[in-house]
C-alpha cells in the first residue's frame, strides 16, 4: 500500500510539474496602462482645463524605445484615441490627456471637447496597430483615479 501511494505521489508531483512548465505564463505586453485618472478635479465644466485633468498613463516596462504609431486607446462606449508617429522611451510614461493642448514627448492631447471616461464606471483598452489587445484597464468606483499595474 505504501508503494502504490509513493509512486501515485511521484506521478502527481510529475503531472504537476509538467502541468506547471507547460503552460507559459501570460506576457505582459511591453506598454501597459498604469494608471486612469477619470474623475478631473472639480466639477465637470467641460473647460479644457477641466477635460485635461482627465488622462491615461501609458508605461513603457523595457529598456528600448516602442513606436507607438497606430495604437489605439479606447474605452467601453468606443471613443479611440490613435496615435501617429510616436516613440516612447524606455522606462518612460506617456499621458493622453482628453482636452486640446500641445503634444511633447511626455503629454499627447486626444483634441476632444467633451469627457471620455466615465466617473462611475468604464474600461480603458489599449490595442496595438494591428489590433492586438494589449492591456485592458476598468473601474467601478466613483473615486478618481485606478492604479492599473502597480
Amino acid at each position: 500500500m505504501k508503494r502504490i501511494l509513493a509512486t501515485g505521489t511521484a506521478v502527481v508531483a510529475a503531472v504537476a510539474t509538467i502541468g506547471v512548465t507547460a503552460v507559459p505564463a501570460e506576457a505582459a505586453s511591453t506598454v501597459q496602462i498604469y494608471r486612469v485618472y477619470y474623475d478631473s478635479p472639480g466639477k465637470d465644466t467641460g473647460s479644457n482645463k477641466s477635460l485635461n485633468g482627465e488622462w491615461v498613463q501609458l508605461y513603457n516596462r523595457t529598456k528600448k524605445s516602442v513606436q507607438l504609431k497606430g495604437y489605439k486607446l479606447r474605452d467601453k462606449t468606443g471613443y479611440t484615441y490613435t496615435f501617429g508617429s510616436f516613440k516612447l522611451g524606455g522606462r518612460k510614461s506617456v499621458y493622453i490627456h482628453t482636452g486640446k493642448g500641445k503634444n511633447s514627448s511626455t503629454h499627447r492631447y486626444w483634441g476632444r471637447t467633451w469627457y471620455v471616461w466615465n466617473n462611475t464606471g468604464d474600461t480603458a483598452y489599449l490595442r496595438s496597430a494591428k489590433g492586438t489587445l494589449l492591456d485592458k484597464c476598468s473601474w467601478s468606483k466613483n473615486q478618481t483615479s485606478k492604479y492599473c499595474h502597480k
